[in-house]
């Protein structure tokens, strides 16, 4: 039985579909840019953990977070960093740092999260810290924020 079928990728036939660009604008910054960026901001999360400074690095790398193709190895940056201070945070302090964020901060953070669980073995985090960030982020900014990540077609 001839299964290469399920092979053929049927949209390219299809006029109706929808493609990314048609959902969004494509992150108009240069891929290199987005990367430069994106350890620059790692380093100066790094600063602002050492003085213990939790809100601001979480403004810092939440600011501008990359997205789109092309940006792989920024996402990935971007990702460790903000796992990194999720990790280094008393779970005493989360909600005074999350109160800090503007609303779009929030579902980037949620977005940020969410790809947190969606790592095999969630990675080298703790699954009570992202569930723990998740509940108070939850209580700070509402169901609308969840609603909000799961429907933006911008994959952090």
């Amino acid at each position: 039985m001839d299964i290469n079928f399920r092979k053929i990728d049927i949209d390219v036939y299809d006029e109706d579909a929808i493609h990314e660009s048609e959902i969004y604008e494509a992150d108009p910054r240069d891929p290199g840019q987005v990367l430069n960026e994106a350890k620059q901001k790692q380093s100066g999360v790094r600063a602002l953990l050492a003085r213990n400074d939790v809100a601001g690095a979480l403004k810092t790398v939440l600011e501008g977070a990359p997205f789109g193709p092309g940006a792989d190895e920024a996402k990935s940056i971007t990702l460790q960093t903000l796992l990194t201070i999720l990790n280094s945070t008393k779970s005493t302090d989360i909600s005074g740092a999350i109160k800090q964020l503007t609303q779009d901060d929030h579902d980037t953070l949620m977005k940020y999260l969410y790809k947190g669980m969606a790592m095999p073995g969630w990675g080298d985090i703790s699954g009570s810290v992202l569930l723990g960030w998740h509940e108070k982020l939850t209580e700070i900014a509402g169901t609308g924020c969840i609603v909000r990540t799961m429907t933006d077609r911008r994959i952090v």
